[in-house]
């Protein structure tokens, strides 16, 4: 397993071409702008939207940045309860058509991917992998890896309308190198994710849209939180929500001069199951 959690950091460059993006580099002896116009971009109210809104991780940040004065809308096929609910299903391409004819022309800062699926007793001790169907691994890497592409890819729009446009991705430590579980098709689908973004990074250099995934081990959720008091998980000590809205919340102080690549979190004392 990866104790350790790290971040990837370099530095890019601003991106003139996007009306309202171009940050003043400062004078080799003066860095008092340059600091004064990142504090103004940074303390404004974003747009964000993610995808996953109704459980989880994800309404635990759509709660959190709604309670923060964010401009929030939640993506879900079950209604969310903070923020502005957009209906939508990301497991087919029909329903991505969907969602992003709902979405339309919306200013998007911030594009968070929650949404996750795993095999049907994945978590559980009785599961086997031999036991899972064809169908069952499809669906996973539709939702898990295609439909993050292609949402991606559909809302370049939307997010180049923002001064400092990022994208986050949920992950799992179980797509980190030397720590997959014997879920094979979730673990692969996280793997993928990662792959999957640099990709992106890379396609869409010239957007000036910052590219991140988040990789935790589990965290309290009221689900995970349920499955260690119901005996479905070892007893453990899950990583507080709060560490993943902090991580979020740095993410997006960020100047639009950073990117940031993994940002693992893991759990102390070797506990990993996600």
């Amino acid at each position: 397993m990866c104790g350790t959690g790290y971040t990837q950091l370099r530095s890019v460059p601003p991106f003139p071409h996007r009306t309202g993006s171009l940050i003043s580099l400062p004078r080799s002896n003066d860095y008092r702008p340059s600091i004064r116009s990142f504090s103004k971009e940074l303390i404004m109210k974003k747009s964000i939207l993610i995808i996953g809104s109704s459980r989880g991780i994800g309404a635990e940040l759509a709660k959190h940045f709604v309670d923060t004065g964010h401009n929030v809308y939640g993506a879900s096929r079950s209604r969310s309860n903070d923020g502005e609910w957009i209906k939508g299903d990301v497991s087919s391409a029909e329903g991505i058509e969907k969602l992003i004819n709902k979405i339309s022309d919306k200013r998007i800062d911030i594009l968070i991917f929650s949404a996750g699926v795993w095999e049907e007793k994945g978590f559980m001790p009785d599961f086997s992998f031999l036991d899972t169907k064809d169908d069952e691994t499809r669906h996973i890497m539709s939702v898990n890896i295609v439909a993050p592409i292609e949402i991606t890819k559909r809302l370049v729009k939307n997010l180049s309308l923002s001064n400092n446009p990022r994208a986050i991705y949920l992950g799992a430590m179980s797509g980190i190198e030397q720590s997959a579980s014997k879920q094979v098709a979730y673990s692969a689908s996280k793997f993928a994710l990662r792959g999957a973004i640099q990709g992106l990074r890379k396609a869409l250099s010239n957007e000036g849209i910052g590219f991140t995934v988040i990789n935790p081990g589990n965290v309290a959720t009221e689900e995970v939180l349920s499955d260690i008091k119901e005996g479905r998980f070892k007893e453990q000590v899950p990583i507080p929500i709060s560490d993943i809205t902090s991580t979020v919340d740095w993410l997006m102080s960020l100047s639009s001069t950073v990117e940031v690549g993994d940002v693992n979190l893991s759990q102390k004392n070797g506990w990993q199951v996600a």
